[in-house]
């Protein structure tokens, strides 16, 4: 069996191929897509089946991830931190790109293989315009961060601080036609038509929250469970223990898709201060588990990623009820 171990940078992509457990010299080619084509040439000249193996690496893995599918190459793609503690179960010193190439194509060899399931074209185009939305959101915040800092002092020339603002302007004017485009595409495909309506029918989701929730969502396997989409975002408690003296304060793993984090944040904090049932859970977190108002947050946040994930995958509407029950609760 051929096993191809691919590093991924946001420029290069260092290929490491092991034929039979041998390694033969490692290849660089350009993260573009004529990268891509002579990556998956290199591969098909390869005697038997080929599998690949490459890190999840933000942005930069996924067009490739995409190529190799298409294509018909098994590919399996692992969280850095894998790939991180086993090179360290082989005792490896040395860290280059083409040692880290290697060591995935060992690791492709040695431990289970799950295949990566390539999205549906029009999830794949939903979450590049909801990350650019993120993108410009961001930029949007900095600038206008900027804007308050210019106008703080008398010395900033006018012709500035209009500049900003027409900046600010532009931004806004960008983002609502990504938002426009998105929710066109969205209304064209029935499955991201009826997923939507079942997102905004959670109070304290609105429609551009729910875009952005669905983007990141919608491109998972359709075979992962809660539990996996909660990892997947970061929000598992990570608990550190250490003998008898040492014992941290469970947090958030934040090993994971920052995206849903982001998109799930505000509607946490709107939900639990209007929607009854959440309102119940996040005030039961404070009051009666002494959580700080942050960590409740995120457990509202968690508990909401749940409800999605039986919402979608039973076509159902939120259920306040299935949240929290406020039986034994004083609603204010």
């Amino acid at each position: 069996m051929n096993t191809i171990g691919i590093d991924v940078s946001s420029k290069e992509l260092v290929v490491a191929v092991h034929v039979e457990g041998k390694a033969r010299k490692a290849k660089a080619f350009e993260n573009i897509p004529a990268g891509h084509r002579a990556i998956i040439e290199l591969l098909a000249k390869l005697k038997g089946d080929a599998k690949v193996c490459l890190e999840a690496t933000g942005v930069y893995h996924f067009d490739l991830a995409v190529a190799l599918s298409r294509a018909g190459i098994e590919v399996m793609v692992i969280n850095p931190k894998s790939a991180h503690h086993f090179a360290k179960v082989l005792m490896q010193r040395s860290k280059t790109d083409v040692v880290d190439a290697n060591i995935l194509a060992i690791y492709c060899e040695r431990m289970p293989f799950e295949a990566w399931q390539r999205p549906a074209d029009e999830n794949i185009n939903l979450r590049a315009i909801a990350r650019r939305i993120a993108a410009l959101n961001k930029l949007k915040t900095q600038t206008k961060n900027q804007l308050h800092a210019l106008k703080a002092t008398e010395d900033t020339p006018i012709f500035v601080v209009e500049h900003t603002e027409a900046l600010i302007a532009v931004l806004e004017k960008q983002i609502e036609s990504h938002r426009k485009n998105a929710l066109e595409l969205i209304q064209q495909h029935e499955k991201l038509k009826v997923a939507l309506a079942l997102i905004i029918g959670i109070k304290g989701i609105a429609e551009a929250s729910a875009v952005q929730i669905l983007a990141e969502l919608m491109i998972l396997p359709s075979d992962m469970t809660a539990k996996q989409w909660v990892a997947h975002a970061g929000l598992d408690p990570r608990h550190f223990e250490s003998g008898s003296s040492v014992a941290k304060k469970p947090r958030i793993s934040k090993a994971g898709n920052k995206y849903i984090r982001q998109a799930l944040y505000m509607p946490a904090l709107v939900a639990a201060n209007h929607e009854p049932n959440v309102k119940g859970y996040y005030r039961h977190l404070i009051e009666k588990n002494g959580l700080k108002k942050i960590q409740a947050i995120c457990a509202v946040m968690r508990k909401l990623l749940h409800a999605i994930h039986g919402m979608l995958n039973n076509n159902a509407e939120f259920d306040g009820t299935r949240f929290y029950a406020l039986s034994a609760q004083k609603v204010s």
